[in-house]
């Protein structure tokens, strides 16, 4: 068997050079959107989180930004909670809610279809974090088309 003559790796060693960055730090000019869409499920990878950070970094750019849910992407904008709404069950079980509402409060939009939210998932508009905005399934496209015009940044976020 080979020896291993290395000291083991302990917590604060890097592992890689997380400085530098090697292309430019891009903000938005004046009026520039974003908008990041999500058909994706709360918990099904984490493709999710993943974006909602993204909006959030697009937001602090400068980017006038908007989530939208529709289809399983709803479910990122419920409550949750257990045993009631607002625990967290689990390390981690109130991260879209909490990434959710950290988003809003830095002046970001979110909307979620009401089409996805009653007849996909069976939840009316009252289980809705506080501050999103439920839309009719025929503004889905339509949201999407208003950023195509406006030239908006597009993050598509899907799980199959």
């Amino acid at each position: 068997m080979p020896a291993v003559n290395r000291e083991a790796h302990k917590k604060g060693d890097y592992f890689v050079d997380y400085e530098e960055k090697v292309f430019e730090d891009v903000k938005a000019e004046p009026g520039q959107k974003a908008l990041v869409t999500f058909h994706t499920v709360a918990f099904e990878g984490s493709i999710g989180f993943v974006n909602l950070l993204q909006a959030t970094r697009l937001q602090r750019k400068g980017f006038e930004t908007t989530v939208l849910l529709y289809g399983p992407g709803v479910t990122l904008g419920v409550q949750r909670g257990f045993p009631t709404l607002g625990d967290e069950a689990f390390p981690g079980h109130q991260n879209f809610n909490n990434q959710i509402a950290k988003f809003m409060a830095e002046g970001g939009k979110v909307y979620a279809c009401r089409f996805a939210l009653q007849a996909l998932y069976g939840h009316g508009e009252p289980s809705l974090i506080e501050g999103i905005r439920p839309i009719a399934p025929t503004d889905v496209l339509d949201c999407v088309l208003l950023h195509k015009r406006d030239n908006a940044v597009i993050i598509d976020t899907w799980t199959v």
